[in-house]
């Protein structure tokens, strides 16, 4: 079972690495974001300074990697799905959760080498966050990535098209980003937008953060934001399991 799963996760790596421009785009991505859309925000915070922006922005920007950096990883599996190799994988002696669980490990590698890049440069800028606090925040930066691979690889699996679903996450990707406050916190929102937002998983994983980042261990937005995505990422991992079992008949 390990021994499979640790076998699909090293041929995963091989393929996104085999090109490094394309890896090193998507670890670079959040690192323009923290240097140029950070300093926008300095006008809403309450200092006006550079690191208060980054406290508040940091946060979010990591929770944004987590979530659209793996919604788009079940693109890989529609091709295969269509060249025949994922049937493949499935009628093979491999363990075939191994196939999903593969995928999403490799993900969540990825997810690491974008969070560690992110911390090093918010540091650099003047960022401070205590270790319990550090700890808490990758593992619900990881928690929410685990999520939305497991989501991207069940809607790959259930729609096999590569523009229904980049209709679907089009779709759902704006709406998802400004109800959860990433690039403006909520606060700023208006009173319907407000009402809205805990509707939206992102939301809680974004408030979290930011109270992590403050140093604030006790706020109530932690406990809520690792329980949503630890169930949402259980499920969304089941899905595409069994949408894989499908498949293979």
């Amino acid at each position: 079972m390990i021994r499979h799963t640790l076998l699909f996760t090293g041929y995963e790596l091989r393929k996104s690495f085999s090109n490094p421009v394309w890896p090193l785009f998507g670890i670079m991505q959040p690192v323009l974001y923290l240097l140029m859309f950070a300093p926008l925000l300095k006008t809403m915070t309450p200092g006006g300074t550079t690191v208060e922006a980054l406290r508040m922005f940091t946060p979010a920007s990591m929770m944004m990697i987590a979530v659209f950096g793996s919604l788009f990883s079940g693109f890989g599996l529609i091709a295969e799905l269509r060249n025949g190799s994922l049937e493949r994988y499935a009628v093979s002696p491999a363990w075939r959760p191994a196939i999903v669980l593969g995928r999403v490990a490799k993900d969540m590698v990825v997810l690491v080498l974008q969070a560690v890049l992110v911390l090093v440069v918010a540091i650099a800028m003047g960022v401070r966050i205590g270790a319990v606090e550090l700890v808490l925040v990758l593992l619900l930066m990881a928690a929410t990535g685990l999520f939305a691979s497991g989501l991207s690889q069940g809607l790959a699996l259930t729609v096999r098209d590569e523009n229904g679903m980049s209709q679907t996450l089009n779709l759902f990707m704006l709406p998802i980003m400004l109800l959860a406050g990433l690039f403006v916190p909520i606060s700023f929102a208006p009173d319907w937008m407000k009402l809205l937002a805990p509707a939206n998983p992102l939301y809680h994983a974004v408030e979290a953060g930011r109270a992590l980042f403050d140093g604030r261990l006790g706020d109530a937005s932690i406990p809520i934001a690792f329980g949503v995505f630890v169930v949402l990422a259980v499920l969304t991992t089941m899905w595409s399991m069994r949408s894989l079992s499908k498949i293979a008949g």
